[in-house]
């Protein structure tokens, strides 16, 4: 006869965290709003400014779509790692979501800790998409492993530095102010940050336009396809993540 022997705890943290990843990541596709952010605008963008570049006269150094392509793959970083974080986070907060999670075995840094790693697998997802779009269109793809790592360098510098920036937003704001100051930031950006067109291309703005992290985050990735590592360009990256987590420890409120 077996006797039953109950153990209650709590999962080890890794299996907490790969699951909170996974529900995060799997929330973020299912909505139709974030996938519209995360997939279609950067394969939209990517597909119209190349077809038009030509047509419009723009000066860029280099083929079209090896310009732009690195570009787009960083305004999708952008978009997960702010847009949709904030938003999302936005409104969990308003529901009393984040509330309820706070209270469970799943510790606070477990929690944040999911949300950074569902980023990176939406990331995962979105750079195969737009790269074979890219591809297909003729890019000629990141160069070697040197370019490999700087891409890679440059989207977990780029991420932190914008998801920092999303949840202080939105742990500030309500979940409505929220959802239009991310949009209005991220059209903003994609307009006038430099992060689909070199900042070169803004002429005098140039030098200020690296500053932000849309700048810095375009002119990493361009320059990880050359298979050249952006050294100053990930260490303002950097300086926005510890400024935005440094605001975001002290002003984000959980309900």
């Amino acid at each position: 006869m077996t006797t039953f022997a109950p153990a209650p705890g709590a999962a080890p943290v890794v299996r907490q965290l790969l699951t909170q990843a996974g529900m995060e990541a799997r929330l973020m596709l299912r909505n139709g709003e974030q996938l519209l952010l995360a997939v279609v605008i950067p394969v939209v963008v990517l597909v119209g400014a190349v077809r038009g570049a030509e047509r419009v006269g723009l000066d860029l150094d280099g083929r079209p779509i090896d310009v732009l392509a690195p570009g787009v793959l960083a305004l999708a970083v952008m978009s997960t790692s702010f847009t949709s974080l904030a938003i999302a986070t936005g409104f969990e907060r308003r529901y009393g979501v984040l509330k309820r999670l706070g209270t469970a075995p799943l510790s606070r840094v477990t929690l944040l800790g999911g949300k950074v790693l569902a980023l990176l697998l939406v990331e995962v997802l979105q750079f195969a998409v737009i790269g074979g779009v890219g591809l297909s269109l003729g890019w000629s793809g990141v160069t070697g492993p040197g370019g490999a790592l700087a891409l890679l360098l440059a989207a977990l510098c780029g991420t932190a530095a914008f998801a920092s920036l999303g949840m202080l937003l939105a742990g500030t704001l309500r979940a409505e102010a929220t959802l239009a100051a991310a949009n209005l930031v991220y059209l903003l950006l994609l307009a006038g940050g430099a992060v689909i067109l070199p900042a070169t291309m803004y002429g005098g703005l140039g030098d200020v336009v690296r500053w932000l992290p849309s700048g810095a985050l375009g002119e990493a990735f361009r320059s990880a396809s050359e298979a050249t590592l952006a050294v100053r360009d990930l260490v303002v990256l950097l300086a926005w993540a510890g400024a935005g987590s440094a605001l975001t420890a002290r002003t984000f409120t959980w309900e």
